[in-house]
């Protein structure tokens, strides 16, 4: 028992050294960036904003939400903290500004976040739905993937593709990245669908397969870790240009289950004020060119800001 206890007080100085490493990097560095002043006008059109006709896909930032449809998960003060990365409905990131959602699912059809499980993916595709209904120009990228422990629900493709229609699905087509929005309309969503063991979607198909979604994820709750991975893992990948693929960067720490604090908030909040820090070292250090997905748990306003703030000076050619 006393070993225990040991570790963990080890485990909670080594977070609390890591805390003030990243706020000693914020007085010292700051986190000004291309693009750090530009705020949207309209941040549920913020890419309209831009320009359909002068704004490349590969130009994009694309703000990011992580375990996407988690804000009515679990019980309410009882197992919600522990699974819940949102407190904003699918609609409600997307009318903020949020551009890429990471949808869990399992056998059911049910939104899920390990073990526990919510509404029916139909609520994320209705919220979808609803927002391309209300805007002309937003381009969403939708990950679909059956949650790790899980089984695929059967004929998922298919569902997708009927519920979305194929006249808002952009296929599977590499070109996509250096295309204009303008071109790409009126189909607005790149609907990556990431299943276990059911076949995966082929170029040309309305679904995208897990290949144009990647990521290196570090399952940490220390933040200074996760930060330095981020950096390593975006300076191996080449510049958007010449990329045939969406690569994302995670702005969160997670739980860990042999630590005292597993609710995710806690935990989370040890990197979340830190994006547009990471987003001014990624130009200091000479990676500007190559930033793309950047996600974040509890997605806020200044969060889009910062993402839209590069995307337009890319499109102006500042970036």
């Amino acid at each position: 028992m006393g070993a225990f206890f040991s570790k963990q007080v080890d485990r909670r100085k080594l977070v609390a050294a890591e805390k003030r490493a990243l706020a000693t990097r914020l007085s010292s560095s700051g986190d000004t960036f291309p693009g750090s002043e530009h705020r949207p006008a309209d941040r549920k059109r913020w890419m309209a904003e831009l320009g359909a006709g002068r704004l490349r896909v590969h130009q994009v930032v694309w703000p990011g939400t992580h375990d996407s449809a988690t804000d009515r998960i679990g019980v309410p003060f009882v197992t919600r903290p522990f699974a819940q990365c949102q407190s904003l409905s699918v609609y409600e990131q997307l009318a903020l500004g949020a551009r890429v959602l990471d949808v869990r699912v399992q056998k059911g059809r049910r939104v899920c976040h390990g073990v526990l499980a919510t509404y029916p993916v139909d609520v994320v595709l209705d919220d979808v739905t609803r927002f391309l209904g209300e805007t002309e120009s937003e381009v969403v990228v939708l990950e679909v993937r059956t949650e790790f422990g899980h089984e695929d629900p059967p004929e998922f493709g298919r569902f997708l593709v009927e519920r979305l229609g194929e006249h808002l699905l952009i296929p599977q087509d590499e070109a996509v990245f250096h295309k204009t929005v303008a071109e790409l309309l009126p189909r607005r969503v790149i609907c990556v669908w990431k299943p276990r063991r059911s076949p995966a979607p082929g170029p040309g198909e309305p679904l995208w397969s897990a290949g144009y979604l990647r990521d290196n994820w570090i399952d940490t709750d220390l933040p200074e870790t996760k930060f330095e991975s981020n950096l390593k893992f975006l300076g191996q990948q080449p510049p958007v240009a010449g990329r045939g693929f969406l690569y994302r960067v995670e702005n969160t720490v997670t739980p860990r289950p042999d630590n005292p604090v597993v609710c995710v908030w806690p935990v989370t909040r040890r990197i979340h004020g830190y994006a547009r820090m990471f987003i001014a070292e990624v130009f200091a250090k000479g990676l500007g060119d190559k930033l793309q997905v950047f996600s974040t748990d509890f997605i806020d306003g200044d969060f889009v800001d910062a993402c839209a703030g590069v995307t337009k000076a890319r499109v102006d050619g500042t970036a």
